[in-house]
């Protein structure tokens, strides 16, 4: 069987990375290519490092590209953690521009994740309500019902005690108040707890780059009735779901 390679870009708050994704395996292909994101993240500056990392090895088929906000039929409809010109803008269409017209593929970075840990991670073959939440800049959501995703929730901009929970509870939180594990892992489990709460999961899988230190805080944990595990495909998951998003019409993960 031939191996089906599709390439896999991931935007996040503080880096763009990508990569050529083995979706036999649901593995890179090849080790990654990250630069950083530019600040102000507008959609020009944004695209053009996309563009780089994607000429970065040569690639001239499918592209997925993940974005962290709400996206629908290509549209960047919320832009929480990059700049505001985003809203609205067909990202799609700027994207494929950048890239000379290759067929890109736009969706919600934390719905690439989900997708990515239930088809090869911690997710795969669980039914019942699964939450991820990808742990970074911001805090990412991808709820599933019997393996089914329900797309762009949002659940890091849930209200917390007066704030947006990932105001409180994500890594950038911790790192900008100089948090230590501990006091972090009270504000994540409250933030646990409060998601528990509306949605009774089954199972939370915690991703983002803290998902390769599960040891440092998933035992701090207090609170939460559901299974908690850390994401296999840890920070790797966007770029794998960005390239299953992309793959042609027809094929499965495998073909």
């Amino acid at each position: 069987m031939q191996t089906t390679q599709i390439m896999g870009v991931d935007i996040g708050g503080s880096g763009i990375k990508g990569a050529p994704v083995d979706l036999a395996r649901g593995e890179l292909a090849a080790e990654r290519h990250k630069v950083l994101t530019p600040h102000p993240a507008t959609p020009e500056g944004v695209a053009g490092c996309v563009a780089e990392v994607v000429r970065h090895f040569e690639w001239s088929g499918p592209v997925g590209i993940t974005f962290p906000g709400v996206v629908t039929g290509g549209i960047t409809r919320s832009a929480a953690n990059v700049d505001k010109a985003w809203i609205g803008l067909d990202a799609r269409a700027l994207l494929s521009g950048q890239l000379d017209g290759l067929p890109v593929t736009v969706l919600n970075d934390a719905d690439a994740a989900g997708v990515a840990e239930m088809t090869y991670g911690a997710g795969r073959g669980r039914t019942g309500t699964v939450i991820l939440l990808t742990l970074g800049t911001g805090i990412g959501s991808a709820l599933f019902t019997d393996g089914h995703l329900v797309p762009n929730s949002e659940l890091g901009h849930l209200e917390l005690h007066g704030h947006d929970a990932e105001k409180r509870a994500s890594v950038k939180a911790k790192e900008d108040g100089d948090l230590t594990w501990e006091r972090w892992a009270r504000r994540l489990s409250k933030y646990l707890a409060h998601v528990e709460m509306l949605f009774s999961p089954d199972l939370f899988i915690l991703g983002g780059g803290v998902s390769r230190k599960p040891e440092k805080f998933l035992p701090l944990i207090e609170g939460v009735r559901a299974e908690i595990v850390p994401a296999v495909l840890q920070n790797n998951a966007g770029i794998v779901g960005a390239a299953m998003a992309a793959r042609p019409p027809g094929t499965r993960p495998g073909d």
